[in-house]
């Protein structure tokens, strides 16, 4: 009886997604911004977003899966990360958070370098190319929200949610992600401040690097897709 691998069948289903690899990373990736304001603590949404966010994570290291070595870093990298998204550390856990958020974030970085080293190495860019793009640009919001948790941890006062349009008054992970995306894009996160200098300092730091981002990538894309000259 002939092997499942050598069946033609499954062959072109796992090229097929494999060469949709980035653009499903950014299905999950988005689903999993979508979700997130109804994860309550109980009940399915918490169960149908911790699934969700753990099967982001494992495809995250499977869109990336082009060397074995690659594959090795991701998948030791992926552990403190799945493990901060199933159990949620507090903020005030002490070096454990800190060293757990830190190792999340070493994730991401990781992720992040590998998608744009494949992504801008192309020639001719395709949909993948631009789905890959778009996978940086959410990934890097995640990232900095995982920065200003870890802030927030060394400096409890570092943010300051204003009382009037927060329904709490100690910053989570969602308003952590909130406030990266809303500096990221430039428009701003109301009910949500900057208080220390290293606090701001990284709030310039994400809002330059979103506007460089977004002004390189429209311009790599305009030089591959120019139709060449006579």
């Amino acid at each position: 009886m002939p092997s499942l691998l050598s069946n033609p069948a499954l062959s072109r289903r796992d090229a097929a997604v494999a060469a949709h690899r980035f653009f499903l990373l950014f299905v999950f990736l988005l689903a999993s911004l979508i979700i997130y304001p109804f994860a309550d603590h109980t009940g399915a949404g918490y169960h149908a977003f911790r699934i969700l966010g753990s099967a982001a994570i494992f495809f995250s290291v499977y869109a990336v899966s082009f060397r074995r070595s690659v594959v090795v870093c991701g998948l030791a990298l992926a552990v403190p990360a799945l493990f901060q998204h199933l159990f949620r550390p507090r903020a005030d856990a002490g070096a454990f958070a800190i060293l757990n958020i830190s190792l999340s974030f070493a994730f991401n970085l990781f992720i992040v370098v590998v998608i744009f080293r494949r992504v801008f190495a192309r020639e001719k860019p395709n949909s993948e190319t631009v789905f890959g793009a778009l996978c940086i640009y959410l990934l890097v919001g995640f990232s900095f929200a995982s920065v200003y948790g870890m802030l927030a941890t060394l400096q409890p006062h570092a943010f300051f949610l204003d009382p009037q349009t927060n329904l709490h008054i100690i910053p989570d992970r969602f308003d952590f992600i909130y406030y990266s995306f809303g500096t990221m894009t430039s428009l701003g996160a109301a009910g949500i401040t900057a208080v220390s200098n290293q606090a701001r300092s990284i709030t310039v730091i994400e809002a330059v690097l979103g506007v460089l981002y977004l002004a390189v990538l429209i311009a790599r894309l305009m030089g591959a897709y120019r139709s060449p000259g006579p």
